[in-house]
């Protein structure tokens, strides 16, 4: 059985556990507008995806810490460079020592170039598509991304989705218990019937409060569990 709880109560409980108001607000962070989103080159979505990529089970502090050695190795994650690379010239580059040697990951920057690229082509420009993506159906572009990209499902896409200034929610540990608890959901938390009841939920926290999804998911993961945002 599903409990709405009204947005003002979970507001409240967030602001209690971070010492008031000012405190709560100066966590949540402000997603771009769609015009400045559209300024953003298709090469550093390209570079944001990978990084998610190789943070994936991996320290995120190594990862940082390496990453100008992965924009010299792959040209600045030049679109039509990496669509013009042999295979063979992928796999010597997976060995280089100055980056995390991972083959299967690495072979997704070609693939994800061309989802960047495909999108280009009909768009103008990846950025372009995602600016222009409705926030109402955030799913939507994760669902995109997941089937025309490689490694972009689960908290990948959506990660890097917050992280370039797109406004979504974030399904954390700590959000998907907040929905289960509610009755939001109560099946697998990747399905569509879950994720349509989460838009939907979203949507109505929206509708009520006027403030973005990814303050919305923020306030919901501060007043609950952990805190993982």
């Amino acid at each position: 059985m599903m409990v709405k709880e009204k947005f003002a109560q979970i507001y409240t409980r967030a602001s209690e556990r971070k010492g008031g108001d000012d405190e709560l607000e100066s966590l949540l962070s402000v997603p771009l507008s769609a015009q400045e989103i559209k300024t953003i080159p298709d090469d550093r979505w390209l570079a944001a995806f990978s990084q998610k990529v190789f943070q994936c089970g991996i320290s995120w502090k190594v990862v940082r810490s390496k990453w100008p050695s992965f924009e010299e190795v792959f040209f600045q994650f030049n679109i039509e460079k990496m669509l013009l690379m042999p295979t063979d010239m992928w796999e010597r580059k997976a060995t280089d020592p100055a980056i995390i040697r991972h083959l299967a990951k690495v072979m997704t920057i070609p693939a994800n170039a061309q989802m960047i690229h495909e999108a280009a082509l009909e768009y103008g420009s990846f950025a372009a598509m995602v600016a222009d993506w409705p926030e109402s159906d955030i799913i939507g572009l994760w669902r995109y991304m997941k089937k025309n990209g490689k490694r972009l499902g689960g908290n990948t896409g959506p990660y890097t989705l917050r992280v370039m200034g797109k406004d979504t929610f974030l399904l954390t540990q700590d959000m998907e218990s907040y929905l289960r608890n509610t009755g939001v959901i109560d099946g697998g938390r990747d399905t569509q019937k879950s994720l349509l009841a989460t838009q939907q939920a979203f949507n109505d926290w929206q509708q009520e409060t006027g403030r973005p999804l990814s303050q919305i998911s923020q306030i919901i993961s501060f007043s609950c569990g952990d805190n993982r945002i």
